[in-house]
């Protein structure tokens, strides 16, 4: 029997900084299941102490690879930040893990513990270890290890961000690109773009949430589904290299101008800018003269060599959904992150239709209409047919859903470059 696996590869635990206490596998479980994921990355699997909880509480698998607790499906995920020079330059590049076992976890830790305290953060901080020989030691440790580069595009941490200095894999990885299968594309970007570049058609394009909370609007946001006969590590891994279509299905994404660095700009200068209108300023901040944050789409831009719109022929297609939190936050102009009046709407939905993404995806919206507002059942229509329009995000900051056209983006006093060049 074929089994529907959606799954969220990227998050940290509460023993990563800026990340919810209440980031345990409990709350996970729970916030995943209101989700609808049913397989989750642990994440953080180099800290000490999250790496004893994650021994004692998932115990053997239930199948090769792939462990139970709390109804959910986990595999053993992590995330490292190498920091290191390479041809005169201080690079710094965020990559991902998967691991087959715990054995071959305790090792990971065992060689990685040589290159910063993986007990200071979650994710930690490995000075001195250029990417490929971070590859080399987990290929030496297992073939089964499952590496790749996380928030591909992300301008400080990303393998192909406008800080990093790399303008492409193999400039990152050296002799370990053929040890990369995929790409993790961050928030600020999606398929489409990914698809631009004909040096990224071999790797698959995985999404994840990359959460720092339990909440059902974070967990998931973005996400990989797949259809699978068992939810083996082998199999789901398969899978993805392979980008078998019959069993790895598409990608969940967020619009990319949710993202936090789609356009250009600086958060301190309020101030955001598209490609285009970078290059008339040269990159330079009209408020404060400083070299502006160049975003994800300038970047896709400068190293893209097909036009928008492209397609390849082996592409994983992908949905754009909007959380069903911030839905209704937008609509009800209840703007605040945590507010008992739209979480309380938020879980009658739920509760009515089983799992936040069966909202988002397949509800009709005659049912959704006797449950809730018809804005708001109209808003989760208009998301799922991918009409919604985007304040875009920049240089840090979140993207706004734009419900109420115009007037939205006048409220936020952010300045674009007819306000600088008349």
């Amino acid at each position: 029997m074929i089994m529907q696996v959606i799954c969220d590869f990227q998050i940290h635990s509460k023993y990563s900084r800026a990340t919810s206490p209440q980031m345990d596998l409990e709350a996970i479980s729970k916030g995943a299941a209101l989700k609808g994921l049913n397989l989750m990355g642990t994440g953080d699997a180099t800290h000490p102490e999250w790496f004893k909880i994650l021994k004692q509480k998932l115990g053997p698998p239930e199948n090769r690879g792939v462990y139970l607790y709390n109804g959910i499906f986990w595999i053993i995920t992590a995330e490292v930040s190498t920091i290191y020079e390479q041809d005169g330059k201080i690079r710094k590049v965020h990559h991902l893990f998967h691991v087959p076992d715990f054995e071959t976890m305790g090792q990971i830790n065992e060689k990685l513990e040589k290159y910063g305290g993986l007990s200071s953060d979650g994710r930690p901080i490995l000075n001195g270890l250029p990417s490929p020989e971070l590859v080399e030691i987990l290929m030496g440790i297992s073939k089964d290890i499952f590496v790749y580069p996380a928030h591909y595009w992300t301008p400080f941490f990303g393998c192909g961000g406008s800080k990093t200095g790399f303008d492409s894999i193999k400039e990152c990885y050296k002799d370990q690109t053929k040890n990369i299968f995929a790409i993790e594309t961050g928030l600020s970007s999606d398929p489409s773009m990914n698809w631009r570049l004909s040096k990224l058609d071999r790797f698959a394009l995985l999404s994840s949430s990359d959460a720092h909370s339990a909440n059902p609007w974070r967990l998931g946001r973005e996400a990989n589904v797949f259809d699978l006969e068992r939810p083996t590590y082998e199999e789901i891994h398969n899978a993805i290299k392979s980008k078998n279509k019959e069993k790895f299905l598409y990608t969940i994404e967020t619009s990319p101008e949710y993202g936090k660095y789609h356009f250009d700009g600086h958060r301190d200068c309020n101030v955001a800018f598209e490609p285009e209108e970078t290059k008339k300023i040269s990159g330079i901040c009209p408020r404060c003269k400083r070299r502006l944050t160049i975003g994800v789409l300038s970047r896709v831009e400068q190293l893209a060599d097909r036009p928008a719109g492209f397609i390849p022929e082996n592409a994983i297609p992908f949905k754009t959904l909007l959380s069903l939190y911030e839905i209704i936050s937008h609509v009800t102009g209840v703007n605040a992150l945590y507010s008992k009046k739209v979480t309380e709407e938020h879980d009658k939905i739920i509760s009515r239709f089983g799992t936040e993404l069966n909202v988002l995806m397949n509800v009709d919206e005659a049912d959704l209409k006797k449950i809730t507002h018809e804005k708001i059942a109209s808003a989760i229509i208009r998301s799922r047919s991918g009409l919604l329009k985007f304040k875009p995000g920049y240089d840090g900051v979140y993207g706004v859903p734009l419900f109420d056209g115009d007037r939205e983006v006048q409220k936020s006093g952010q300045k674009g470059l007819d306000e600088f060049v008349k």
